[in-house]
């Protein structure tokens, strides 16, 4: 309903000033000047040269569902750069994808038969729902979690949800987590990892880490990727073959109409089999031609990397101090391109009923599209996904702006609420006196 009414009355600052701002597209806008000034000053891999020699025809030609050689050397290299180079990744273990909704399904195919499950935290991506089940016949079975804890991953709840899929007669082959998550904008601790290692060890199943928010971590703590957290581990021969990364360039670099995509295994059966797969949705080549050389430019990458990381932290805390000076906050955030914001004091009633009202009210009275907790399958009423990367700062001060509109009007039919009833006591009690 929210993305229909948005496309029906878009927000333009000069043409539909009172238009819905889209909170709810978790898009990475802030860098584009960053790449389009790469783009200037390296014109050959536009114009499909090398040295100044067409490759073109080469380009036109290359169909190896494999990938292009320079293209993985450059991902691989980039993947481990985001992530301090603690770790390294193999490109020959590198599957690409058109994307990672293609990445996360594929490993759908790879992992389990129709009919098992997956364990997956709360709250998460809405579009698991369709990524994960629609073709696959997989089932999600939900890992509750707490704003008690931050939302975090305990122990208690892996097997409280492992016990529910075996009432339900379902065979679990794997966790899978958003590492950052999607869409509270934390990093899993080390303690979480351990939790969650320990426990698929345990189980013998897999556990799928979709990192395609790595190199969005803007704040402390930094970033353990599930391939770090493994190493060293006693059971490190054990585990490493059923964890399982997936990483896309749709959220660091903000590119996902160049549906880029990678699986990255140490399981050389998935390897082959996701690979074999991959030629359903191929990345094309005149894409990892470019992208080979922009990647391989590791000065461009970490300048890159260090200023879209403090453009982010500047957008986060706008949103944050903004909702605050209207009595409005946030989960405690590192990464991503959103807030979880709380506005359970906000609500008409403490239920998803009272939810959906409020949702309402933000699209219909105020012109703002946010995502509500129900859609993240989140337990606790009156949480929303409000996102803050994919528009200009006028069009963030406005929606912060609207927010408070609604917040004093909600708070002045509290007080005539308030005055309505009292002023019925008073009669009442007259008629007695």
């Amino acid at each position: 309903m929210g993305w229909e009414e948005y496309e029906k009355n878009p927000y333009d600052p000069l043409t539909n000033p009172s238009g819905i701002i889209q909170m709810g597209l978790a898009e990475n806008q802030l860098s584009f000047d960053l790449i389009e000034s790469w783009l200037t000053n390296n014109p050959d891999p536009v114009r499909f040269k090398r040295d100044g020699e067409s490759v073109f025809r080469e380009l036109a030609l290359f169909q190896d569902y494999h990938g292009y050689p320079a293209f993985k050397n450059a991902l691989a290299q980039f993947m481990s750069e985001i992530r301090g180079n603690k770790v390294k990744f193999d490109p020959n273990k590198l599957v690409l994808t058109a994307g990672a909704t293609s990445a996360n399904e594929t490993l759908m195919f790879c992992l389990a038969e129709p009919g098992e499950a997956f364990l997956l935290p709360t709250p998460y991506y809405p579009g698991f729902d369709r990524d994960l089940k629609w073709r696959t016949g997989v089932e999600i079975v939900p890992i509750h979690s707490s704003s008690s804890n931050g939302f975090r991953i305990t122990e208690k709840e892996l097997n409280e949800a492992h016990k529910r899929a075996l009432k339900l007669k379902l065979k679990v082959k794997g966790v899978l987590i958003t590492n950052p998550s999607n869409p509270l904008g934390t990093t899993m601790t080390e303690t979480e990892l351990d939790i969650l290692i320990n426990f698929a060890v345990a189980k013998d199943i897999h556990i799928i880490s979709d990192e395609i928010y790595s190199g969005t971590v803007f704040d402390s703590p930094g970033f353990i990727s599930l391939e770090e957290a493994i190493l060293g581990r006693k059971s490190y021969h054990e585990i490493r073959k059923r964890v399982h990364i997936v990483y896309s360039l749709s959220k660091d670099l903000g590119l996902p109409g160049f549906r880029v995509g990678a699986i990255y295994s140490n399981d050389e059966s998935v390897v082959s089999t996701a690979t074999k797969m991959s030629s359903f949705g191929l990345v094309s080549s005149q894409t990892q031609y470019l992208l080979s050389a922009m990647l391989s430019d590791v000065e461009f990458t970490r300048s890159y990397i260090a200023e879209n990381q403090r453009r982010l932290k500047e957008r986060h805390d706008v949103l944050v101090s903004g909702l605050g000076r209207w009595g409005i906050e946030c989960l405690k955030s590192n990464a991503g391109l959103f807030c979880w914001v709380d506005m359970r004091h906000l609500m008409s009633s403490k239920d998803f009923e009272g939810e959906m009202k409020l949702w309402k009210r933000f699209l219909y009275e105020t012109g703002l599209n946010i995502s509500p907790c129900s859609s993240c399958h989140c337990m606790e009423p009156g949480w929303f996904r409000v996102c803050f990367a994919n528009m200009s700062i006028e069009a963030l001060n406005l929606s912060i702006q609207r927010f408070g509109s609604l917040v004093e009007s909600i708070q002045e039919g509290r007080k005539q609420y308030r005055r309505s009833i009292g002023g019925s006591v008073k009669k009442t009690l007259g008629k007695w006196i």
